[in-house]
């Protein structure tokens, strides 16, 4: 058995060490939640900083045989602190035209959003905000708030390659939200609860025990089918390859971003980043135990596993085709939709015969 770490939220530890006591008033739950909540904010910023800037370029280039930042400070590193500097000290540049609410608003949206979904994530070790009985739903909920940025940002940007992006954004989201939902209540029925606690929980029995190796019941061997179309769907969520149709540089030279320079543009890269480790961390919670793990604290279980999941995007990015945006439409409904729907149907059957 590779049992999850107790879960006890993390306003609570530092109402603790703040001497708040077991019973907070509104003013002290506020703070301690406010501390607990910048202190997840921190931890997924600093990844998402070291992911993007580095990371990636990292990864790609051993992907695809090439040469990657590698003269700025050790292992090319600072090249995070040189970028940050290069991008925040460019002119924010805001074109004739724009509707500019709109506009202002929509970079900060698809940041923002994702962010929020790790309000419910279990990491371990207690650093869990928040333990609503529909976790599940919230996160899928906040995430997608994230196609409303791209539709903004499309929109106000008074250019056709941005309008275009954004009308891509929104068959896209379309094609892939309810697959995804989908494979998701499979998972429900497993566990018997939208509660994200409860899921990972759910998860801490023993499978099988071959060669006296055990192995757990995670839902990625439970219902290894369910997993790999969840993968599939959440490179649609994050736009990956091959489905990186809304910014489609090549065609569209950036899609809804193309009007976007400095600290929107900024905003709007870690936005993209800051989703995909919401991704992987639900994939975590959902498929992978969460914070389960021998040895290690839960934490850096919960860190390792959405770090794969950010490997296996990069790894999508460099190797796979971008599809049309009718194939992908096509892959959407005509695929991803009736094997989601096969996938629930089979999953109740099973559930079913054993209760």
């Amino acid at each position: 058995m590779i049992p999850a770490q107790t879960q006890t939220p993390l306003p609570d530890i530092i109402g603790d060490l703040l001497g708040f006591g077991t019973e907070m008033g509104p003013g002290e739950t506020f703070i301690a939640s406010f501390i607990g909540a910048a202190l997840v904010g921190t931890l997924m910023l600093t990844m998402t900083a070291l992911a993007g800037p580095w990371a990636k370029r990292k990864i790609t280039a051993a992907f695809t045989d090439r040469y990657a930042v590698n003269r700025i400070g050790p292992a090319g590193l600072l090249i995070i602190v040189a970028d940050a500097v290069r991008l925040l000290s460019k002119e924010l540049i805001v074109p004739e035209g724009v509707d500019r609410p709109a506009w202002d608003l929509a970079p900060i949206v698809i940041a923002s959003s994702a962010l929020l979904g790790f309000a419910v994530i279990p990491m371990g070790n207690g650093i869990h905000l928040a333990d609503p009985e529909a976790g599940l739903v919230y996160v899928f909920a906040v995430a997608s708030i994230a196609s409303v940025g791209l539709v903004m940002a499309g929109y106000a940007s008074n250019n056709k390659f941005s309008m275009l992006g954004g009308l891509r954004a929104v068959a896209q989201n379309l094609a892939y939200e309810i697959p995804l939902v989908l494979i998701a209540a499979s998972v429900v029925l497993f566990a018997g609860s939208l509660q994200m606690s409860e899921i990972v929980a759910a998860q801490t029995e023993t499978l099988v025990s071959l060669g006296g190796v055990a192995i757990p019941s995670w839902y990625v061997f439970v219902n290894p089918f369910a997993f790999v179309l969840f993968m599939v769907a959440n490179l649609m969520e994050v736009g990956r390859n091959p489905f990186d149709i809304p910014e489609a540089p090549t065609e569209i030279v950036a899609g809804y971003q193309t009007e976007y320079s400095s600290a929107y543009f900024v905003l709007i890269y870690l936005g993209e980043f800051i989703h995909i480790f919401l991704g992987g961390a639900i994939i975590a919670t959902l498929f992978l135990g969460g914070p389960a793990g021998p040895v290690l604290p839960g934490i850096l279980w919960f860190i390792i596993k959405i770090w794969a999941v950010f490997l296996f995007t990069q790894w999508a990015r460099s190797a796979l085709p971008r599809l049309r945006i009718d194939q992908l439409i096509e892959v959407g409904w005509k695929g991803m939709l009736v094997l989601a729907l096969a996938n629930l149907v089979l999953t109740a059957v099973i559930v079913g015969v054993i209760a």
